[in-house]
């Protein structure tokens, strides 16, 4: 079930100039320091030297982590396009070190796409919180006790610098090929077409247009697409102020994620602690909110907050700071036309639970299965609206999670604050009331409640738990989705009727399903493709009991589940594909 793709080989072109310089508008003013970050040469693109305007399948906009994972996931299936991006490295130059938190499912895209190993040896693991009000801890937890993140082969969360995994993702689409990276590439034109759009794309070398039938916006929250498409935009702006610090400590602070609801080091404000790669913490300061960025940003003023918090001989080396302005931001809809606009360009959201760069990470893996399925024939072209349905329902539920705990954070004057008070009283003695501490409830994969292609069964994901095959060895959800290839997985549990089985091969040779039996340790085979689930995770995993199946997408959510193996089953591929 291992395949050696081959690789992409490009010209390079020694003579070409270096990248324009990039105006940053990424709400991190005043940032101090940074990481080295690496650098990636320009390639002249063939369009520049052809007679006329080529056209390509997809073209994405933005090399960020959405953009990378979009490309990575196309690669991986073999899909050809584009990725254009206006600077020649990964991360932020100046900022580079933003997101750090990585969710169960994200590791588990990652894991599918053949990056997981890299993030997992360079991060950090974790699962413990603990919340702090004043000196009191009024709420801790554990993930790896919750049934939302205790079975899969992959950690609850990993804390790793993003520019870690953007570097990682470029990697494999080097290794994969297929996809044609374009650094300093600056999209500044664009025209809709029936069925396809253009763009002018500015480079060192000179300017050229390129026709894409679909085209992915990963650039961001400016991006000129919006204005482009006429994009409407729901935008709530806030008044909390932040400055996140990373410092390396040469006595470390305890590993565990703290978080301060109010920090008597910080005049009684939020404070976030996180342990990342490389020994480096992520301490997240609230400001008061008319706090001038430049100052609170400073060397001084940081060094001030860092001896408040760990004592006047704290030893330390501060490796970047920078101020942040927290918004909320959702477009009405995520497709226009050719444009699908996915991670920051679709919503923007405070960092609270880690539902930022998380959710463009599962945006692009919505996406990137369903393009692929309609361009290899498998699936009917209405699939794609599928895309707007799902991913504009989980931006809408993460905006309204985050946007409550901002004002749990920072709650105005009257009965917001007037709550938070008596919870954090309660809290301090009562377990009940810890339930209401709301220092961002912690990402999980978003159901899909309202989607065309699920049934009413589906819509849930599905985790990467353990199976065995029938040697006896371990195996895993995303084994099965590898061996899959882009069609959809039909795991039916238990022992089935001869007329069942011959209705299931009927299936494998006419739709673009495979077939898998589940059995119990002690069941016989039935089936040439079988594997076996002693301890019933899989069935866990897939929300089903007893006699049942489970038809499971290529990106791991569950399109149906049913009990016997009938028509409803046939409707449920159907729909899955749009080809009902």
């Amino acid at each position: 079930m291992n395949a050696t793709p081959d690789s992409m080989h490009a010209t390079e072109v020694p003579a070409a100039p270096p990248c324009q310089s990039k105006a940053f508008t990424n709400d991190y003013a005043f940032s101090k320091g940074g990481y080295p970050l690496p650098e990636y040469p320009f390639v002249a693109p063939p369009e520049l030297a052809a007679p006329g305007i080529v056209r390509h399948a997809i073209v994405i906009v933005g090399a960020g982590i959405t953009g990378l994972t979009m490309a990575c996931a196309l690669a991986r299936q073999g899909i050809a396009a584009v990725l254009l991006d206006e600077d020649n490295s990964v991360g932020v130059k100046g900022a580079s070190s933003r997101g750090i938190c990585y969710t169960q499912k994200s590791l588990e895209i990652f894991h599918r796409l053949g990056i997981y190993d890299r993030i997992a040896a360079k991060g950090i693991q974790w699962s413990v919180g603990r919340t702090f009000a004043g000196h009191d801890e009024v709420y801790s937890f554990d993930l790896r006790q919750q049934s939302s993140f205790q079975l899969s082969a992959q950690p609850p969360f990993i804390n790793i610098q993003q520019f870690y995994i953007e570097g990682y993702l470029v990697e494999r689409i080097q290794e994969l090929g297929g996809v044609d990276l374009r650094w300093c590439s600056r999209v500044t034109g664009f025209t809709q077409h029936d069925g396809f759009a253009t763009l002018t794309v500015d480079t060192p070398a000179g300017s050229y247009r390129i026709e894409a039938e679909h085209v992915i916006d990963a650039s961001g929250s400016h991006t000129p697409f919006h204005r482009w498409c006429k994009a409407s935009v729901q935008t709530r702006r806030g008044d909390d102020r932040w400055c996140i610090a990373d410092v390396r400590f040469r006595h470390l602070p305890p590993t565990e994620r703290h978080t301060w609801i109010e920090a008597p080091f910080n005049d009684n404000r939020a404070v976030w602690q996180h342990l990342m790669a490389d020994d480096v913490w992520r301490i997240d300061y609230q400001m008061e909110p008319d706090a001038d960025p430049a100052k609170v940003s400073s060397e001084s003023e940081v060094r001030k907050r860092l001896e408040r918090q760990f004592g006047a001989d704290v030893d330390c080396e501060i490796v970047w700071v920078g101020p942040y302005a927290y918004r909320s931001q959702c477009l009405d809809t995520l497709r226009i036309g050719s444009v699908f606009f996915m991670g920051d360009t679709a919503k923007v959201v405070s960092p609270f639970g880690a539902r930022g760069g998380n959710t463009g990470v599962a945006d692009a893996d919505n996406l990137a299965w369903k393009l692929g399925a309609v361009l290899r024939g498998r699936a009917g072209a209405a699939l794609l609206a599928s895309y707007d349905e799902e991913r504009l329902e989980a931006a809408q539920q993460n905006v309204q999670v985050t946007n409550r705990t901002a004002r749990f954070l920072r709650p105005a004057d009257g009965v917001e604050r007037s709550f938070r008070a008596a919870v954090i009283s309660l809290a301090r003695q009562f377990p009940f009331a810890r339930q209401l501490v709301n220092t961002g409830r912690m990402a999980v994969a978003n159901p899909y409640n309202h989607s065309s292609v699920c049934e009413q069964s589906g819509g849930l994901s599905v985790q990467n738990v353990f199976f065995h095959w029938q040697d006896g060895s371990q195996g895993c959800v995303n084994d099965l989705l590898h061996w899959a290839d882009g069609n959809l997985l039909l795991l039916v549990f238990g022992d089935q009727s001869l007329q069942a089985r011959q209705r299931l091969a009927q299936l494998s040779h006419q739709a673009p399903v495979r077939c898998v039996q589940v059995l119990g340790p002690d069941a016989r085979t039935q089936s040439r493709e079988t594997v076996r689930d002693p301890q019933g995770h899989l069935q866990g995993a897939c929300h089903v009991f007893g006699h049942a199946w489970a038809l499971v997408r290529p990106d791991a959510y569950l399109a149906a589940t049913g009990e016997a193996v009938d028509g409803a089953l046939v409707q449920a591929i159907g729909h899955a594909l749009a080809i009902a």
